[in-house]
This record gives structure tokens, sequence and C-alpha cells, in this order.
């Protein structure tokens, strides 16, 4: 890949804004990346998969596969370039990735080792700066949930569960789990948790079917 074409690349992706024309010249013309291309339905990795690097999403779209840690129901989404992998994976007590990530169409990828992640971190300051404030960002946000205001009406607790399991609050989304489950989740009983989804089915803002959740528009879920 030319030199000006990677520079492009780059600028896609938040962990390389705010760097100069210069230091992104340098990192463009002196850094070990990788490249990789997937065709569709192909795995990218694996859940449990030790992480030992970066994978940032070019071009293609991606489908995301998480479960529930007792394997009761799991969401899967749909999620476009420019897009980063799992970046939290990359350091911490459990260098594993927890989703399982496959390719929706021919993907292409700029990986990054954990080694030359640290070596920029240490050359570059906006690089180590960006890289603090993206872990900084989901640090907060994850402290803050247990604060936030409990939702007044058991549809707009549906949402904020469906939400809370999602990586990206936008896009497709679809939710593998029975109602039962659901009602054991939020605390409620299993027909008002019915009455509740169709209510939003009527509504446009998602689709049922046996065990199956759909949501086409997240965002538009979440603005109730």
């Amino acid at each position: 890949m030319a030199t000006l074409q990677l520079y492009d690349q780059l600028l896609q992706f938040p962990l390389f804004q705010g760097m100069s024309r210069d230091d992104l010249a340098r990192v463009a013309g002196h850094t070990k990346f990788g490249f990789l291309k997937f065709a569709n339905g192909q795995t990218i990795v694996n859940e449990d998969d030790p992480c030992t690097g970066l994978y940032f999403l070019l071009s293609g779209q991606l489908k995301a596969e998480t479960r529930s840690d007792d394997h009761s129901y799991r969401v899967v989404e749909e999620l476009q370039a420019p897009f980063l992998v799992q970046p939290e994976a990359i350091f911490g007590y459990n260098q594993r990735f927890t989703h399982r990530f496959e390719s929706l169409s021919e993907c292409r990828f700029i990986t990054l080792s954990k080694d030359e992640v640290m070596r920029l971190s240490e050359e570059f300051l906006v690089f180590r700066l960006n890289l603090l404030g993206l872990y900084a960002t989901l640090t907060q946000k994850l402290l803050r949930q247990p604060w936030r205001h409990r939702p007044e009406t058991l549809g707009a607790r549906i949402v904020r569960f469906l939400g809370q399991h999602c990586l990206y609050p936008a896009g497709s989304k679809t939710f593998y789990i029975l109602m039962t489950q659901l009602a054991d989740e939020i605390g409620d009983s299993r027909l008002d948790i019915s009455r509740a989804l169709n209510q939003l089915q009527d509504e446009g803002l998602l689709q049922l079917y046996r065990g199956r959740i759909k949501v086409m528009q997240m965002e538009r879920l979440l603005m109730i």
C-alpha cells in the first residue's frame, strides 16, 4: 500500500487523528503494519482468541456475535468500516477477545502488533493521548451506567437492556433471547414483556420472531 494511501486510511481512526503531517508520514513509512483481506463469511477472530494486536477495518462489513456468560442468549450486530475491533482487549487482565467477528462482505484490515502499539505510544504523544482517551471514555461510560435514572416504563427498560448489550449504538441488531429469559433479566413477568415488545413492534421499532428480536436501526430504538 502506497504511503499516501496508507496516510489517508489511518486518518479514518481516532487513534491517529490530531497527529501532524510529518508524524503521520513517519508512522506510515516506518511502522510494521499488517494487511489482511477476508472474503465474505470468513471468521476474523473467535471469542476467547488471544488479542495480540489491533485490527483496523478499512472497508467492508462485519458481523459481531456476543454471548452471555451462561450462553443463554446472544446478540448479533452488523458493523461498517471504519471500525476498530475490540481495542480494550490488547491490555489489562483478560487479553482475549470476548466477541466473535465474521466478515459479511469482502473486508480489508490494517493490523498493528502489541509491540508496535507500545512503540507508537512511546514515540508519539498524540497517539498515546488518543489511546488513553479511548480507554478512559470506555471506562467512564461503564462506570456511569449504574447511576443512570431507572426508566419509568417497561418498554424503556427493555430498550435500555438491548442498548447495553451492543458494541455500537446504531445499525442492525438481532437478539437471540427467549421472552422468559428476557423477563428474568429485566425482573418482570413474561406476559408484560410480551405486551411491551409487541407495542414496540407496532411502532415499527423492532420485529419479533420465535426466540428472536430484530432491530433494524438501533439508533431509532434508543431515541424513545
